[in-house]
């Protein structure tokens, strides 16, 4: 990968899009203009952004800078990890195996159910009266 070279990639979760820029860098990771862990705020979320680059050992090769829309915090985090993941895939095809046998290329497809009409959410209902 080439020094002015960027790679993007876009990665959703939920009602999450993150869309990541990957560039031959020192490592450091800036979301909506903030660092990582300052953004999120919790090691758990930071540490699941990150396994992507620990799984492909790139964890001080590359320079990401993302920006995250809708959604809460849990779920931008996840699309950051399913961005950093298809970025890295473009960055070198080899890694497609290793990422897709830890399951981080794939989507995670569960959404928020909508709510029906005749009940009190998406599943519960009103207080039934017999008279």
């Amino acid at each position: 990968m080439e020094g002015t070279e960027q790679i993007a990639a876009v990665g959703r979760r939920k009602e999450s899009v993150a869309r990541v820029y990957l560039k031959a860098g020192t490592g450091k990771t800036l979301v909506n203009g903030r660092e990582l862990v300052d953004y999120l705020g919790r090691e758990v979320l930071v540490m699941q952004v990150r396994e992507p680059l620990e799984v492909a050992d790139c964890l001080g090769k590359f320079d990401i800078q993302a920006t995250v829309c809708g959604g809460g915090i849990a779920g931008q985090a996840g699309a950051l990890r399913l961005g950093i993941a298809r970025a890295l895939v473009q960055a070198d095809e080899k890694l497609h195996g290793v990422l897709r046998s830890k399951g981080l290329l794939t989507r995670d497809p569960r959404m928020k159910e909508r709510k029906k009409y005749g009940l009190a959410g998406r599943r519960k209902r009103f207080q039934f009266s017999k008279r």
